[in-house]
């Protein structure tokens, strides 16, 4: 974490139970952390419009949720690190765990028949958003987040797995992909909890835009972002194909996936 000795503000001081390395308010007077905070771009933009594309596909509305999860989880994470106030801390922490419970479900009912609800599973992860919610709201440790999100994410990867190594093997190099690009936005993450101030004692020897690229935080953004659009796209191709639906990748600008989705013809 970074020590306390940061500069204030428009925002004034931090009500936040978490402030990261990056040094306040150097780039911009308006923006607490900007590194952190332009990052989460790549949570905000692509999932909006893969939402709408989704949409557009005809497919559940589980999906187009995954993707708004998604776009929420960024837009949350913005206003947290923009301002650094406690508020917007919860507005970044607990969609997290709401939309990751979406990416749950997902997975984990992609073989039902199309349109149908699982109720047990939905009651389940909504007492359990209910029930983290409730305990962080009253009990402000950041490190209780942390292990109920990561529990999440490892029913995530468990399922994954399973998935490509018994069912559809086909489908292993967007998983690994995925789940490799989250996993090193997770080693960044720790690295800049643990090393903070070797990190900022480098960036101060360094030209500004070069120093900005030691921002391990942002890159977290930026890496677990791709990892869970990934994600969404692996899940998808699961259900689409289970549907019997013809998947294809295509991509946007020639750089970035999109799925789009065609129903079977039938003869």
């Amino acid at each position: 974490m970074a020590p306390s000795a940061d500069r204030l503000g428009y925002w004034g001081r931090p009500t936040s139970t978490l402030d990261w390395c990056e040094e306040n308010y150097v780039v911009s007077f308006y923006i607490a952390e900007f590194w952190n905070t332009v990052s989460n771009l790549i949570m905000i933009l692509p999932p909006i419009y893969g939402a709408i594309q989704t949409y557009k596909d005809g497919l559940e509305f589980r999906y187009v949720y995954s993707f708004l999860g998604l776009a929420a989880v960024g837009i949350g994470s913005w206003c947290f690190h923009m301002t650094l106030q406690y508020e917007m801390q919860l507005l970044d922490e607990l969609p997290m765990i709401y939309s990751t419970c979406v990416f749950v479900y997902c997975l984990y009912e992609c073989f039902k028949q199309q349109n149908t609800l699982g109720v047990f599973p939905i009651m389940l992860l909504f007492i359990f958003s209910v029930s983290v919610s409730v305990v962080y709201l009253q009990w402000k440790e950041p490190v209780f987040h942390q292990v109920m999100y990561g529990a999440l994410v490892a029913c995530l990867v468990m399922r994954s797995i399973f998935i490509v190594t018994w069912v559809y093997p086909w489908l292993k190099p967007v998983c690994y992909i995925s789940l490799s690009v989250f996993l090193l936005g997770f080693l960044l993450w720790n690295i800049d909890n643990l090393a903070c101030d070797s990190l900022r004692s480098t960036r101060q020897r360094l030209p500004p835009v070069v120093g900005a690229v030691t921002q391990f935080h942002a890159w977290w953004h930026i890496l677990t972002g791709l990892g869970s659009y990934l994600h969404i796209l692996f899940s998808l191709q699961i259900r689409s194909t289970f549907l019997k639906h013809r998947p294809k990748v295509k991509f946007l600008c020639g750089v970035w996936p999109m799925l789009h989705i065609e129903a079977q013809k039938t003869s």
